[in-house]
């Protein structure tokens, strides 16, 4: 019974153990960051080519590829995640699979664009007998399909006569292929084949071009009737059965009829939308990066006034992943007019700061503003140098660059291309649309990316319409948000993409946004792994990005070379396998010294990259053997007589390399001389070890010696390396007096008590 307070206390404590909540404790590394991208909004996509989508999302501003902690990618959003995110030349790579919807609308099918009709061109056959009065009229029923003909005499005055008299004629015609057809739902929004309900499909006729009569549809053949004589004909050669004379003549008569198809499509739409967020470690490499702003002229294009137009551009660089600010040695600014070297502005900061800013001040002169349309293009670099160099992966750094570009334009008159959006005049209980386009400033040729509108709005209703004009892409834009190229054609130009948002009052806005087009060239990206010393494995592996989608790097193109620069030769350089076609080269070099590694790379475009690293091999050093043993010992008596000595291995590898082998030696001074030279090595062990006892049974003096040999601590690649590769040494550089130990007989003991 005098248990049962104890219990109760238990049953107390174990209750109060399971109703306190968790308490969760987390320290959060102040290195890693959060930070999240957005997937551009895209609705009513169609075709199965849009079932499931591709992203390539732009870093934000700061971040770099290395530093993205992979394991935390995570998607939020409606869509299905069809493969893992994963980082592809830069970006972030995810696939989706789209939001499904499904509803049935009426579409048109035309021969191209929307408003593009389909034209045939059917006729009547009307011929000249020899007599020059008389016409042949070849007539087609719709009743029987049969042509028939009858003759005419002609009623102007002239012989032979120049036309037939007037008359109805009817022919026929076949329609096009309705699945050759581009079909739209709207002007802005494309239907695939697959997606029509082909029992609805029908011709819509619309009236005859330059000619006066009509069709209708009748049989799965457009039925013509048009009248005779108009300036639609052309020459016909009459059939050789048909009278011959002089004034034989041939002609045929024929319509212009356009239509297109209507019809109706049940159709699977798909949308995409949704955030990507992921962890990143802040850069422990130094990255330059920074922004260029134009501060005048505003707005930009600017109208002329005949003066002299001011340009104000304000260049920012900012440093990264670096602390150090007492090795910054200089800030120095660099802008000029493109292809004008005469017009170069350089400004130095010696601040020692992570991040400066300087102005520049152009004018355009009113002499160029005479053209109804002028732009003026800068470039820019902000260069950041440093006292020492920095050591990093790659190499050593002693400054950092970074380029920009800008424009500046101006025009006469109204503008072609308004610089803000210009809405529809409303009425005043009406609210117009604001039109917006998201998409970067500066791409490569053949680099695909996304033109989205999605971020336009309507305060007082919906957006029902978007209509984009973009001269010289490679796929034309349509609805909310739609990716696009450009072509070679468009390097070293400066593009504009206009976008026109309709809401559902009919009222429309417009905006313009410029984009630069660039060559494609490759950045090389040259990187040296592995341990940089004698006989070790060295792999120069090409990390090179290639921005551009159409233009691939050739694998085959891509070459390597190292050479020697100071300390070895050639020679001393041993490569396993090719240095081309490959991205990754395994190397091992024989002798320290220096070395430089280029990679050469090459698109499909022809467009090149090279990138070259010396490097510093250092040498192998050999172990420094150092043994501990005893400087005397006793034999003893109750162990035959012999000697225990205790011998332990103090040797290091200065280079961390790995002691793969011991082998323990004694000789012993048989004359009792002192001259150990004379003496022969007796093996005492050579299993490696680093402690042993060894048990000699004379009395005497004897000498140790280890000799210690290393195996690599690193990758090697065996091909290129022998036995004498490994260092080794032994302890002849140890002090003698520290390598001999005297065995002595033990003293008798002398006991005095009686």
């Amino acid at each position: 019974m005098k248990k049962k307070p104890v219990t109760i206390l238990m049953l107390v404590c174990l209750m109060a153990i399971f109703l306190i909540p968790t308490i969760a404790f987390s320290a959060q590394d102040p290195s890693i960051k959060s930070v999240s991208v957005n997937v551009p909004v895209s609705s009513g996509l169609t075709g199965s080519d849009n079932a499931a989508k591709s992203f390539l999302l732009d870093l934000p501003s700061g971040v770099v590829a290395s530093t993205i902690q992979t394991g935390s990618f995570k998607y939020s959003g409606n869509n299905e995640i069809i493969s893992s995110i994963s980082i592809e030349n830069g970006k972030i790579k995810l696939k989706l699979k789209g939001n499904e919807k499904t509803e049935t609308f009426q579409v048109r099918g035309t021969a191209g664009d929307f408003d593009k009709t389909f034209i045939t061109v059917p006729g009547n056959s009307i011929w000249r007998y020899s007599d020059g009065r008389r016409w042949q009229i070849n007539d087609w029923n719709s009743d029987t399909g049969i042509t028939s003909s009858y003759n005419v005499n002609a009623t102007d005055s002239l012989t032979p006569s120049e036309e037939p008299p007037k008359r109805i004629v009817t022919t026929k015609s076949d329609v096009a292929d309705p699945s050759t057809a581009i079909w739209y739902r709207n002007e802005a929004n494309k239907v695939s084949f697959s997606d029509i309900i082909t029992s609805s499909i029908k011709p819509f006729i619309l009236p005859l071009i330059n000619g006066s009569g009509s069709a209708v549809y009748k049989g799965n053949q457009l039925v013509v009737t048009h009248t005779i004589p108009t300036s639609n004909f052309a020459p016909e050669k009459v059939p050789e059965s048909f009278e011959k004379g002089p004034w034989v003549l041939g002609r045929l008569y024929y319509a212009r009829v356009p239509y297109y198809f209507t019809a109706n499509a049940k159709v699977t739409t798909y949308s995409y939308a949704g955030v990507v967020s992921f962890d990143y470690k802040l850069s422990t490499e130094p990255t330059l990066t920074g922004e260029v702003q134009l501060l005048k002229p505003n707005p930009n294009p600017t109208q002329a006034t005949g003066s002299d137009i001011p340009v104000t551009l304000s260049l920012k660089g900012l440093l990264s992943a670096y602390a150090d600010t007492s090795n910054i040695q200089e800030w120095v600014f660099y802008a000029k007019e493109s292809g004008n070297d005469g017009s170069l502005l350089t400004k130095k900061d010696y601040s020692k700061v992570l991040t400066s800013t300087q102005t520049f001040d152009f004018k355009i002169p009113k002499s160029k503003t005479a053209a109804s349309k002028f732009t003026q293009e800068y470039t820019l670099s902000v260069v950041v140098r440093f006292t020492k160099p920095i050591v990093t992966a790659d190499g050593t750094i002693s400054s950092l660059t970074q380029s920009f570009s800008a424009s500046a334009g101006t025009y006469t008159g109204g503008p072609t291309t308004p610089p803000t959006a210009t809405p529809t005049p409303a009425p005043s209980n009406l609210k117009p649309p604001v039109a917006r386009i998201s998409m970067p400033d500066q791409v490569v040729a053949g680099e695909k990316f996304i033109v989205s509108g999605a971020d336009s709005f309507d305060s007082d209703g919906t957006i029902v319409k978007y209509t984009w004009q973009h001269p010289n892409v490679q796929d034309a834009l349509y609805g909310k948000s739609s990716d696009t190229r450009y072509g070679l054609d468009s390097i070293d130009t400066t593009q504009t993409i206009t976008l026109t948002v309709t809401d559902n009052d009919g009222l429309t806005a417009t905006t313009s946004r410029d984009i630069k087009v660039v060559a494609p060239a490759p950045a090389a990206k040259l990187q040296i792994l592995g341990t940089l010393k004698e006989n070790r494995k060295i792999t120069l592996h090409n990390a090179s990005k290639n921005v551009s989608d159409d233009f691939p790097i050739i694998p085959g193109k891509t070459r390597f070379t190292v050479s020697a620069v100071s300390g070895g030769t050639n020679t001393d350089i041993k490569v396993s396998g090719a240095l081309v076609g490959a991205d990754d080269v395994d190397i091992l070099i024989k002798v320290a010294g220096q070395y430089q590694a280029t990679l050469y790379v090459e698109n499909t475009a022809g467009y090149t990259g090279m990138k070259s690293i010396t490097f510093t091999v250092e040498p192998d050093q050999a172990p420094v053997p150092y043994i501990s043993m005893p400087y005397t010992v006793y034999r003893d008596p109750t162990n035959g007589n012999k000697a225990s000595i205790t011998l332990e291995d103090l040797s290091i590898s200065p280079d961390y390399d790995f002691l793969a082998r011991r082998v323990w030696e004694y000789r012993y001074d048989s004359d009792n001389d002192g001259n150990f030279a004379e003496e022969t090595w007796v093996l005492i062990s050579n299993g490696n070890l680093d402690r042993l006892n060894f048990y000699p049974t004379e009395v005497g003096r004897y000498e140790i010696r280890l000799t210690v040999k290393e195996e690599f601590g690193q990758p090697t690649i065996d091909e290129f390396v022998t036995v004498n590769d490994r260092k080794s040494a032994d302890t002849a550089t140890q002090n003698v007096t520290e390598r001999i130990v005297t065995v002595l007989n033990r003293p008798p003991l002398s006991d005095w008590s009686w």
